[in-house]
């Protein structure tokens, strides 16, 4: 076997063991056992090479998470400055959650398990430990078909409590006995039943009734067989007492989430529609606010605010109150409230948010009006930034209700798609060609995406571009200036991609998993802390795009002395004047244009390449994209 194969493994976890330790300190042992080691150990009989494969693939996960953490985290502190209402756990007395693990308990005392058959599972960090061998086998048979505890939930009640997470301001607000009529439109695939019914009889049981016109499920052509005729059962029952509240709606093909929701909407008859994931649980008093604020502006396009029922206990999060964002890949975010809601010193007031998260409520007639959602989205991933930059550029807006929250089931894991970066790529891709203007090469740019010949089939788009020009939509521009002014584009990246070293061009720059601040060189592989962006003005960029107001990019930098470059933040680095401009052009050196060092690498006493400035000699660097002055875009 090369010797490069062999020296990956350790490399590979050295990494993931100074990452679990330095993470350690700020989140819990499960979520990092979650986040790193998950099923791994199970896949240590395959071939080196096979499981050298697999645990690169486990580390772009890693690195995905790892940057959602380190957002959430700037995210608390930001709201810690400007409110108490940070995120907290809840904690109540008697919840049926605990009523049944201590009846669980006692069913099976004289049933102790013999073996902890599965001491690896997600599943079973803070629950399941009084469950026999038997009953650990089926719990974790379902949790793997699923994603969540079934087992627990198929235990638990279905009209179940879950404390009212709101404010006690919004207890005092009063609506109008004229609000306008709602219909739910509940999405699934594949979901387990008891979660469906718990959904549907929080929203009988938390909507008031002469409000409540109409329940639609659509289920986008499950495989799941009690999910048909054992539903249909169901929703007979609903309708004996609840005559011709439930109907549901079945694709005969997958169709996706995008289509699902429209699939609803087109059903529904009510005034306002609420689009929900069939894994929630609505709270006491969630209806009235969306109704109240969609009668008094019918162009307005809501989000509730989100709490979390975790997968394994099905306890509940109180989550934080905040606008929902996204980055330049689209991912979906929570970004800090905006210094404007503040200054109006009311709690229960609407908030402006540049996105929804994907559960949302419209006015039915008005959502049809704008195109509803994209049906040429496929699989899940992107849809809700699609409606909101629409809502957004064509004449309505998005904003978060304070009052209205649901509790939202947290998945350990999507069984129905094991890699859904492919959509979410092309649908990330479809939204900038038809929404983001001269701003869109920033979305092939974060991907990592050549921007002429992709070889990505984003679907005609023709129709929404006629849409677009039908409802005369602002600009991309003019939604970054005056709805989401912390992206911040860059026009002048010239080179992006991996870059290599033409000693060895099995190896790339990377970006150190766990500082940030540390150059290596690693082999080859798609994750982003391997996407290099070098400027015109001459600063490199090393690691994930960022591109945003308040978080700095990482700027390659010769400290002067020693033969060690650093990732520096950018915006510091410039203040600081330390040395971050270099000279570069494909297949030439690296030069710093101060201390006129090369970027270049040798072996160190293990004989591993590491990157090093010293005096320029004849080593030269490609990279894998380039774009403007230096020519049409190839692949190096």
């Amino acid at each position: 076997m090369p010797r490069r194969n062999v020296l990956k493994i350790p490399c590979i976890a050295l990494a993931l063991v100074i990452a679990t330790n330095v993470f350690l300190a700020f989140y819990t042992k499960r979520t990092l056992q979650k986040l790193i080691w998950g099923d791994l150990q199970k896949q240590l009989h395959l071939p080196l090479s096979e499981w050298n494969r697999t645990v690169i693939e486990r580390l772009s996960h890693l690195e995905v998470d790892l940057q959602n953490l380190k957002e959430s985290m700037k995210l608390a502190m930001k709201q810690e400055e400007n409110v108490d209402n940070t995120v907290e756990r809840v904690k109540y007395e008697e919840h049926p959650v605990q009523k049944t693990l201590k009846v669980k308990a006692s069913e099976t005392k004289e049933h102790k398990p013999k073996e902890i058959l599965f001491p690896d599972s997600q599943l079973f960090r803070q629950w399941g430990e009084d469950l026999s061998e038997a009953q650990q086998k089926k719990a974790e048979d379902l949790f793997q078909e699923f994603g969540y505890n079934v087992y627990l939930s198929n235990q638990l009640p279905l009209n179940r409590t879950i404390p009212d997470t709101r404010d006690s301001r919004c207890l005092q607000k009063t609506y109008s006995s004229q609000l306008p009529s709602l219909g739910v439109i509940l999405i699934f695939m594949n979901e387990a039943l008891s979660i469906i019914q718990r959904a549907i009889t929080s929203i009988i049981n938390r909507t008031p009734t002469q409000l409540l016109k109409e329940i639609i499920l659509v289920d986008d052509f499950s495989s799941n067989g009690e999910l048909k005729a054992h539903l249909d059962e169901k929703i007979k029952l609903y309708n004996q007492k609840y005559p011709g509240l439930l109907k549901i709606i079945r694709h005969t093909k997958r169709k996706g989430l995008a289509q699902a929701r429209n699939t609803g909407r087109e059903v529904a008859t009510a005034d306002v529609i609420a689009i929900l994931d069939a894994h929630v649980e609505v709270n006491v008093g969630w209806a009235e606010p969306i109704l109240a604020r969609i009668q008094e502006d019918r162009t307005v396009i809501v989000s509730p605010v989100f709490d979390n029922i975790n997968f394994d206990t099905f306890e509940l999060d109180k989550y934080a109150l905040a606008v929902d964002g996204f980055n330049w890949k689209l991912w979906c975010r929570y970004d800090p409230l905006p210094e404007a809601w503040f200054d109006l010193h009311d709690v229960t007031a609407p908030i402006k948010s540049p996105s929804i998260m994907g559960i949302l409520a419209a006015n039915r007639i008005f959502l049809g009006e704008i195109g509803s959602l994209d049906g040429g989205m496929l699989v899940y991933g992107g849809e809700n930034v699609e409606l909101s930059l629409r809502v957004w550029q064509c004449g309505g807006r998005v904003e978060v209700l304070p009052c209205s929250r649901i509790a939202h089931l947290e998945r350990n894991h999507k069984p129905y798609a094991l890699d859904l970066s492919v959509a979410l790529k092309r649908n990330a891709l479809r939204v900038a060609e038809i929404w983001m203007d001269e701003y869109k090469h920033m979305v092939y740019l974060a991907w990592n995406i050549p921007i002429q010949n992709s070889g990505i089939d984003f679907g005609d788009i023709s129709s929404r571009m006629a849409l677009r020009k039908k409802l005369k939509c602002k600009t991309f521009d003019w939604y970054l200036k005056n709805v989401y002014p912390s992206l911040k584009p860059i026009h002048n990246i010239v080179g992006y991609g991996r870059m290599k070293n033409t000693l060895d061009e099995n190896l790339c720059l990377d970006q150190e998993l766990v500082s940030g601040k540390t150059l290596i060189m690693f082999y080859c592989c798609k994750r982003s802390l391997q996407n290099v962006y070098y400027h015109l003005t001459g600063e490199l960029y090393v690691g994930p795009l960022i591109a945003e107001a308040n978080i700095d990019d990482h700027c390659l930098t010769d400290p002067g002395d020693g033969e060690k470059p650093t990732l520096e933040p950018c915006s510091k680095a410039a203040q600081n004047r330390l040395h971050i401009y270099w000279d570069f052009k494909p297949g030439r050196a690296v030069m710093n244009r101060a201390t006129k060092r090369c970027l270049e690498m040798k072996k160190d006493t293990l004989g591993t390449y590491v990157p090093v400035l010293q005096n320029c000699t004849t080593q030269a660097w490609t990279i894998q994209y380039t774009m403007q002055n230096w020519g049409q875009t190839n692949i190096q």
